[in-house]
């Protein structure tokens, strides 16, 4: 599975039909090789013009989504083993249970842990700590570790899917949290490093001890500017790549 990510703001009308289109694909709305509709047809069901229809394209030509062929069309694109999602906004994070699954390793429960508490900005040293397997086509790619503070991981904590090994579901962390914090989630802070597999990370995912993965830490943040959620997450690289898409504005 291979990440991408974009600038952060407001979307434009081609980067939201885009990202509906590209629902739809990852939906299976259109399977491989399947013609999409024509830039006509789409200027005139959203009501924007063919110049926007034509630029949301681009973006998922670039994104391998789809491949153009003159003269005939635009096809969704054959699905590879590195599957390319773009996450550029922290609803694209949500959607993940889309095309993947949660597999619950550790359920939710309560512990000191002293790194975790002082990232989170909190006053005593106990969190609610869940860890999860991320599945793509029966393959994990990724483990993540959740910790949250505990007034948040009691909102969550009686949440089946969160409470039983092994439970598979199609949910995310942030969208179970986001339907019941009081403030919801507005932004994502995200470091990207190496890490070295342990021997838990190393069992979970089936690769060997200290092996290196990418690993990636995100701290949600609500709208109020309190930290509502850290994740961790190791990646298998030949299952999974970042990729970076940067932009310049040209006036």
């Amino acid at each position: 599975m291979a990440q991408q990510t974009g600038g952060a703001g407001r979307d434009s009308a081609y980067q939201r039909l885009a990202q509906e289109l590209r629902t739809a694909i990852l939906q299976h709305e259109y399977p491989e090789g399947e013609r999409l509709p024509t830039e006509a047809e789409l200027a005139a069901a959203h009501r924007v013009s063919r110049q926007t229809v034509r630029r949301a394209f681009q973006d998922l030509v670039a994104e391998g989504m789809v491949y153009r062929i003159p003269g005939r069309g635009t096809f969704a694109a054959p699905r590879e083993e590195q599957y390319l999602r773009q996450f550029g906004s922290v609803d694209d994070l949500m959607g993940l249970s889309l095309d993947t699954s949660m597999q619950l390793v550790t359920p939710l429960h309560p512990r000191v842990d002293v790194d975790a508490a002082g990232r989170l900005r909190l006053q005593s040293d106990r969190v609610h700590v869940l860890a999860f397997l991320r599945v793509h086509d029966d393959v994990p790619f990724c483990l993540t570790t959740v910790y949250l503070p505990p007034v948040v991981g009691r909102l969550v904590e009686s949440v089946p899917e969160l409470t039983e090994v092994g439970a598979r579901s199609r949910v995310t962390i942030i969208g179970l949290l986001d339907s019941r914090l009081p403030d919801p989630i507005a932004e994502a802070e995200q470091s990207i490093t190496v890490g070295l597999a342990t021997a838990d990370v190393a069992e979970h995912l089936g690769c060997e001890p200290d092996r290196p993965l990418l690993r990636i830490d995100r701290m949600y943040q609500s709208t109020t500017g309190q930290p509502v959620e850290l994740a961790v997450s190791h990646f298998l690289p030949e299952h999974y790549s970042y990729r970076v898409r940067l932009r310049r504005n040209v006036r």
